[in-house]
């Protein structure tokens, strides 16, 4: 579904991206690890055309991202909460993104029925605006809006994060049966081995740029890149 061949980015002389190739298939959950500054935040946002390469080429679906704008019908992201519209309520917010894909309000409620159990009461009918929301609800709001979307492409940035443990737990079990349902591709970056190597069916370690490890997910993946960072 990505094809990534012979991206870079630099900023001020200092290479943050340095990727010859990769490729991430249909139905692929991946995860993406590495150390503050190992450019996971710059690499999803080359991918999302955010900012551009200085050279290379992300096709999705064999599509330039930077030529097409085709793949954001089917692709749907939250790196921050830049992403969200902080003046509106949680439920205005849905029913914003809902309208964007051809979704009633009616659908909108519907869908949002499975989300009681992560909302945990604190996302819906609570009276707030997005922006006086915590951190962890924020997430909880952009990633109920990415769903909702239906995409065929989903990216996360730290989605742990800023989750409670129950939230973290909710969330690990939804990840892990998009694919099934939907043949959804995830890519994931985070900082919790742990959850990533649960979730994750294929660990990319990425260190100054470069991906160093591309790994198929097994019993023996978490005290692999434990090794690796205790050093």
């Amino acid at each position: 579904m990505i094809t990534i061949t012979d991206i870079t980015k630099s900023y001020n002389g200092n290479t943050v991206v340095n990727i010859p190739q990769l490729e991430i298939a249909t139905g692929e959950i991946v995860g993406l690890v590495g150390n503050n500054g190992a450019g996971k935040t710059t690499l999803f946002r080359l991918m999302l055309d955010l900012i551009r390469a200085d050279k290379g080429q992300i096709l999705s679906k064999e599509k330039n991202v930077a030529a097409s704008e085709d793949w954001k019908n089917y692709t749907a992201a939250y790196l921050d909460e830049g992403f969200l519209i902080n003046y509106l309520t949680p439920e205005e917010y849905f029913y914003f993104v809902g309208k964007l894909h051809q979704l009633s309000r009616v659908d909108v409620d519907e869908f949002l029925q499975r989300f009681e159990a992560f909302f945990d009461g604190s996302i819906l009918n609570s009276g707030k605006y997005i922006r006086d929301l915590s951190k962890g609800n924020q997430f909880k709001v952009g990633i109920a809006a990415c769903l909702l979307q239906k995409p065929e492409l989903l990216i996360l940035d730290e989605p742990f994060a800023n989750l409670d443990p129950s939230s973290q737990m909710r969330l690990i079990k939804m990840l892990k049966e998009l694919p099934a349902q939907s043949r959804m591709t995830v890519f994931i970056s985070s900082h919790d081995l742990n959850h990533v190597t649960e979730v994750c069916h294929r660990i990319l370690l990425m260190e100054k740029g470069r991906i160093i490890k591309d790994i198929d997910t097994t019993a023996d993946t978490l005290q692999e890149l434990e090794m690796y960072f205790e050093v």
